[in-house]
């Protein structure tokens, strides 16, 4: 009985790549590898707002322009709410409920007006039945960090609520500023809280988890490997086959 060789059978083929399988394949695979790399890229930004979200820095004190001041910055105000019109954040889910964030203006004791999140409630019975937001416009100390408004993933706009609170859903602070015909800064407050008048404050860092963002990369990459490895496969024929 003739033994069987591995070197034999190897043989019988030759690497011969079609040009064709070659091209897509260095196509798929620097779009496969760029996208584990901007995933990578993504988890390192997210890790850098991770470590800013939760530091505790010395609190900075408003009026200042927000937009030279570090997302999460740690800051007091002192003034007053305006009670009378108030913004409620609309699609907003805590723990599996419906509900909203409530967007109160400040008016700072030192000019201008800032944006407070004081946090989440939900809906009553219907979403008709709006939650009570009550507060007062007494003079007052608030704190906590300053952040960006939340962003819908796909966004299509919706015109506001009509009167007050005016619900709506995912508002710029240009769409705010509009409403209330008055310059705000470019930045809310997420009330701290150890800060009274204000409701669930669940603060996290928002969007797509690190780790996440690393098991996406691996996943990219390895189709990036998987490409190659069925380009190899492909490329060895019989000896004698015609191209």
């Amino acid at each position: 009985m003739r033994e069987y060789s591995p070197v034999m059978n190897l043989r019988r083929f030759r690497f011969a790549p079609r040009p064709l399988a070659t091209l897509a394949t260095v196509v798929a695979v620097l779009a496969f590898a760029g996208l584990g790399q901007w995933q990578l890229g993504r988890g390192a930004e997210k890790r850098l707002l991770a470590a800013e979200f939760g530091a505790d820095g010395q609190p900075i004190a408003l009026p200042n322009d927000s937009r030279a001041l570090p997302r999460y910055q740690p800051v007091t105000a002192s003034g007053r709410y305006d009670p009378d019109h108030q913004f409620l954040l609309d699609n907003q889910i805590q723990e599996g409920r419906a509900g909203v964030r409530v967007l109160t203006p400040f008016l700072l004791d030192g000019g201008g007006r800032v944006i407070v999140d004081r946090g989440w409630l939900p809906f009553g019975a219907t979403r008709a039945d709006l939650p009570d937001t009550t507060v007062d416009a007494d003079p007052r100390m608030v704190a906590g960090k300053l952040d960006e408004l939340p962003r819908a993933g796909i966004y299509l706009p919706a015109p506001p609520g009509s009167g007050w609170p005016k619900l709506m859903s995912f508002p710029t602070i240009e769409e705010l500023a509009a409403a209330l015909d008055a310059r705000l800064h470019s930045r809310v407050i997420l009330l701290d809280p150890a800060v009274p008048d204000g409701y669930v404050r669940e603060w996290k860092l928002p969007g797509t988890a690190v780790v996440r963002h690393l098991s996406y990369a691996i996943q990219w990459f390895a189709f990036a490997a998987t490409a190659f490895a069925i380009w190899i496969a492909v490329s060895f024929r019989r000896r004698g086959e015609e191209e």
